[in-house]
């Protein structure tokens, strides 16, 4: 049975038992905060226990380091999203220590990428049209630089609410540990 297969089988129980009663809400959070996190599995339980969250609490949005790549792409519109359309006041971005992003290769995720299928004539097309896979791909050295850094186009986007309090924290994957990153 596939992994999708067990997820719907699981999920029909859930919902005919009504296991779903304990997490009802509504879409706005009420702790009034949006966080941008690292999707890395560790965090999945680890992170909303290590702040004290409940379903319904936060707005939580997750990628590949916690990071803002583009002031006008879909994470910062997702945090605009949640300060203007969904109650959020507050912005935090959590990266953690051991990210997978600070040890990413481009050059072997693009073989890896031809290994699984991917044609050259589709990486030539890409990098013809002027995109560099290398730069796209990279991650980064430090996770408080990376935390600092998306923290700061966040601060600094013109359409965020003046006034609105951006955060940074690093998380130990390990422990649940929580410091604060200078911004």
């Amino acid at each position: 049975m596939s992994v999708v297969n067990q997820m719907l089988a699981f999920n029909q129980q859930f919902v005919e038992e009504k296991q779903y009663e304990p997490f009802i809400s509504d879409k706005f959070p009420d702790k009034k905060v949006v966080i941008l996190t690292c999707m890395d599995a560790r965090l999945t339980e680890l992170l909303p226990h290590a702040l004290g969250l409940k379903n319904g609490d936060a707005k939580i949005i997750k990628n590949a380091g916690a990071v803002l790549s583009h002031p006008f792409g879909s994470v910062m519109r997702s945090i605009l999203v949640a300060l203007y359309a969904l109650g959020a006041e507050e912005v935090i971005v959590i990266g953690h220590h051991d990210c997978g992003m600070s040890t990413i290769d481009p050059a072997k995720m693009i073989s890896e990428m031809q290994d699984r299928g991917i044609n050259e004539q589709v990486l030539h097309t890409l990098d013809a049209s002027g995109v560099d896979l290398k730069q796209w791909l990279r991650g980064f050295t430090s996770v408080e630089e990376n935390v600092s850094h998306s923290v700061g186009l966040i601060k600094n986007h013109p359409l965020l609410p003046p006034g609105t309090e951006v955060h940074g924290l690093v998380i130990d994957p390990g422990t649940g540990k929580l410091d604060q990153v200078d911004c």
